[in-house]
């Protein structure tokens, strides 16, 4: 029986047998009452209602708004039943119905969308759940039925698209050929995806269109599976403008860059200061493909041009697996201005193409290199600029560092690596928020980091003895 179904019987029990009475539960399904989706009320869920779909041969062709609030106690849940191979339910964008109760504007954004309707009244939606679903297909040349006929997608059209809304939990789902996978608009506060696979996004020729587009008060991305564009796609994996970023414990490959990382649409920043200024990377695997794309891997700063709006603050970037499959240079930070930095600690670095192809920064604002391992005859810089590179802990070089199987993407360390317990403590600003606790497991789970393995270097941990 697979992790999808065994995990889908659980929450379902969990959410069929809730407490609180006044809950509705509407099952959505072949064998079900209600056998399409714009079948349900969404213009009148209440705290506590389910949506539970049932996975079929077809895929579901509807798409809705979600403009309500649930509570901490009573959330509302969308949730994907799996069958018993453990398929989700699809919910197909291209020719997909709007339910005729809605009306809604920026209709053509999403195929799920939150907040950001006439019917239901506009609000602030919270505590919302959208679980164990396969989203796909809104962009051009695919086309909905909605309030006004047939209607074709924008290129910016989302797998979900959060216009408006607080406390919403993405997890588990699987967001694909869409313009962005995963869009989310600066009047959105804390918001949570995990355990997602985002891949199969973009639009050929553009560099707009991203795995996923977020502008957020409080974003944490965990545990999920970010996969190559769609072919002929130039945008990038993880595109953010959020204050109070966390992007940890993910597998990211692909991409014109794997995160870019830059200045929000706010005219200021409407979250505290240090928010918008601290931003935290770590547990992550992230693979630069063999293409012609950026040579960049992480960009961080803005890229408006109003450099009083950028991020000018710490990128904290620790213990990450980085791994450039490119022949041509790597760049591992470009950063936007000089008042950028960088905290850079614990990570291992590794390219295909020799060392001296690897530089770790593009010239601009400052890196401080803690303990690190970098493929031998790396470099500092390929370009010129005023920026600053300091060497503040041991840093380790090598050919390979002591993975179990490159060819497998396997980057387990053997138990003989010399990267095993050689890192360096933690920052101040990381042990107080964001502690090592897990690792990344392929894919789309974790398992617990152990308080002896704090000081290793990469994202992911020793080979187990049983599996020798």
């Amino acid at each position: 029986m697979s992790v999808v179904f065994l995990w889908s019987i659980l929450i379902s029990a969990i959410t069929v047998f809730s407490p609180h009475a006044s809950a509705k539960d509407y099952v959505v399904g072949p064998q079900a009452p209600l056998k399409e989706l714009e079948e349900v009320p969404w213009e009148s869920l209440e705290p506590g209602d389910k949506v539970l779909i049932h996975a079929r041969l077809e895929p579901y062709r509807s798409k809705w708004v979600i403009c309500r609030r649930g509570t901490t106690d009573q959330p509302i849940v969308v949730m994907g039943i799996a069958n018993s191979s453990g398929q989700r339910p699809v919910i197909d964008g291209r020719d997909a119905l709007t339910r005729s109760s809605l009306n809604f504007w920026s209709e053509g954004r999403g195929i799920i969308k939150i907040g950001g309707a006439n019917r239901p009244a506009d609000l602030i939606p919270a505590h919302i759940t959208i679980a164990n679903l396969e989203i796909r297909s809104a962009r051009p040349p695919f086309q909905f039925k909605g309030r006004e006929g047939l209607t074709p997608y924008p290129v910016n059209a989302a797998s979900i698209f959060i216009e408006k809304g607080e406390d919403i939990t993405i997890s588990n789902c699987v967001l694909h050929d869409s313009g962005n996978g995963f869009f989310t608009s600066p009047q959105t506060r804390r918001i949570l995806v995990e355990k997602c696979s985002i891949y199969g996004n973009g639009i050929e020729g553009s560099i707009l269109e991203h795995n996923n587009y977020t502008s957020s008060e409080g974003i944490t991305f965990q545990f999920n599976q970010f996969g190559p564009l769609r072919e002929g796609c130039l945008g990038n994996n993880l595109k953010d403008r959020s204050a109070g970023l966390v992007v940890r414990y993910n597998w990211i490959e692909g991409g014109n860059r794997m995160l870019d990382l830059v200045d929000s649409h706010w005219k200021e920043p409407t979250s505290p200061e240090a928010n918008y200024r601290e931003t935290f990377v770590f547990g992550n695997i992230l693979i630069k493909q063999n293409d012609q794309g950026n040579n960049q891997v992480v960009h961080y700063g803005g890229d408006s041009g109003r450099l009083d709006q950028y991020r000018m603050g710490m990128l904290y970037f620790y213990n990450n697996t980085v791994i450039s499959e490119r022949p041509a240079t790597t760049v591992l930070f470009r950063l936007s201005s000089m008042q950028e930095s960088v905290d850079c600690r614990n990570n291992i670095v590794w390219t295909t193409a020799p060392g001296r192809s690897l530089a770790i920064f593009d010239g601009n604002g400052t890196v401080n290199l803690y303990n690190n391992w970098l493929k031998k005859d790396w470099r500092k810089t390929h370009s010129t600029g005023q920026g600053e590179i300091h060497e503040l802990g041991v840093l380790q070089t090598g050919d390979q560092p002591g993975w179990v199987d490159i060819a497998r993407q396997d980057f387990r360390l053997q138990t003989n690596s010399q990267t095993l317990r050689t890192g360096s403590p933690l920052p101040e600003a990381a042990i107080k928020k964001h502690q090592l606790k897990f690792f990344y497991k392929p894919h789309r789970e974790f398992e617990s980091r152990p308080a002896d393995r704090q000081h290793d270097f990469g994202a992911l941990p020793i080979l187990p003895v049983a599996d020798k």
